[in-house]
């Protein structure tokens, strides 16, 4: 793509960064036929491309955002399945970030849509204040349908029909410590903590805990690192999670520094993707740019590490068959598809993909939340993939897939690693046990 960016603009390294996206993109139109809002829309500005062609405009004639272009990259997934597409790397995902960030900082949004994302950003990255909020929502439920008939309260009316309920109280799981390995230590790790799943679904978690100390891993809740900060990132408030970022960094480095690690493990696939980039985000800081690189270059799925320590081979089928939704971020973010899936086979899970798997669900953080209307319609597309293949299970490696496809089956959803570590000596998990198919089949 050819741009006329001056050599003044060119100066701000965020602007050549995104510049030199900008040149990578030869207008094949590939990433149309896999991006879901192109597929359910049928909008060219409703692509990648067509957000490439808006963000180029809007950058390179140095101006702010307008109301036309805030439309078309706010309904932008993240989903990254146009990465995935693309035959020239482009590097879609720095490109909407930085469009994201130039909007919250060039266009004024209306007062409702302030006070939505003002709101998501000062509750859902902190998790005792996202637990309160959450045993409010479950009091104001029943009020979502009359916020529903306020466009502008929209949000606000998703936020209260996603809300599970009251929460459960404090998991001992979230303490900061160390959980001895089992037998012989062969690697020390530290687990992500974060902000939403703790609150949402302890269990991922505590399994990951469980599953690892049996074979042979430390695991550490290392103190003071919390939420990864891709919540508010993709919501363009960069400094408030660049803020988040460093903090993680200056926690995990000082964990390094004393007592060593061998892997930040996520359980949240979302938050991998972002703690994988935070080389990237902070690369022009002087006193972060380095140790950022160092966490990163450590940072791993759950899944993806269990792949490199091998589970022991089921000696009989579990008897449940399983339908694996691929999350975006793992997919198409960290290039993680066929692992999670092979593990599950391993350990004595018939698993099967659903059709159009590499297409979101909807749930992209706060999307399902602030672009309720196209989220759903997401969600009950995929739903009704997974619906098809008859399972008894449906696994994903996602709080917010989690949330997201539970919201519209009565099929139990589960984390990946609960799978696991049930069939490798652990507990039945409780949505499982709830649906009243603890019992092999």
């Amino acid at each position: 793509m050819k741009t006329e960016f001056s050599l003044a603009q060119l100066a701000d390294p965020h602007t050549s960064e995104a510049e030199k996206i900008l040149r990578t993109c030869v207008h094949c139109g590939f990433c149309t036929a896999t991006c879901p809002t192109y597929v359910l829309l049928g909008d060219e500005l409703d692509s990648p491309r067509g957000r490439i062609y808006l963000i180029k405009d809007m950058l390179e004639n140095g101006r702010a955002a307008t109301e036309e272009e805030v439309k078309h990259v706010d309904r932008c997934l993240s989903c990254l399945s146009c990465m995935t597409t693309c035959p020239s790397g482009v590097h879609y995902m720095n490109l909407v970030d930085h469009a994201r960030a130039h909007i919250e900082h060039t266009y004024k949004r209306p007062f409702f849509d302030r006070l939505n994302r003002a709101l998501l950003a000062a509750v859902m990255p902190y998790r005792g204040r996202f637990r309160l909020a959450l045993a409010g929502a479950a009091l104001a439920k029943p009020f979502a349908p009359l916020f529903d008939a306020v466009k502008p309260l929209k949000p606000l009316a998703a936020m209260l029909r996603l809300a599970p309920g009251f929460p459960r109280g404090r998991s001992p799981s979230e303490d900061s410590g160390v959980h001895p390995a089992k037998g012989p230590r062969r690697a020390r790790v530290a687990l992500l903590g974060g902000c939403a799943q703790p609150v949402l679904r302890p269990e991922a978690d505590e399994a990951a805990i469980r599953l690892l100390n049996r074979l042979g891993v430390e695991v550490v809740r290392v103190e003071k690192e919390g939420c990864c900060g891709s919540l508010v990132h993709h919501m363009g408030k960069e400094e408030q999670g660049l803020a988040l970022a460093r903090a993680n960094v200056d926690a995990w480095c000082a964990e390094m520094d004393k007592g060593g690690l061998d892997a930040i493990l996520v359980t949240v696939s979302g938050c991998g993707t972002t703690i994988k980039d935070y080389g990237h985000m902070l690369r022009l800081d002087p006193a972060y740019a380095e140790k950022a690189r160092r966490v990163s270059a450590i940072a791993s799925d759950i899944s993806e590490y269990l792949g490199t320590l091998g589970l022991p081979k089921a000696e009989k089928p579990m008897g449940r068959k399983i339908a694996y939704h691929a999350a975006c971020s793992l997919q198409h973010g960290q290039k993680v598809k066929g692992t999670p899936v092979q593990l599950l086979r391993t350990v004595g899970f018939e698993v099967a993909e659903p059709f159009e798997s590499h297409i979101c669900c909807g749930s992209a953080g706060t999307y399902n939340m602030l672009q309720s209307e196209i989220a759903v319609q997401l969600r009950d597309r995929k739903v009704a993939n997974l619906g098809k293949l008859a399972p008894d299970i449906i696994a994903a490696g996602n709080i917010g897939c989690m949330t997201q496809i539970g919201s519209g089956t009565d099929t139990p959803v589960v984390h990946t690693v609960e799978l696991l570590d049930w069939a490798t000596g652990g507990p039945v998990p409780a949505a499982v046990a709830a649906a009243g198919l603890s019992a092999a089949a």
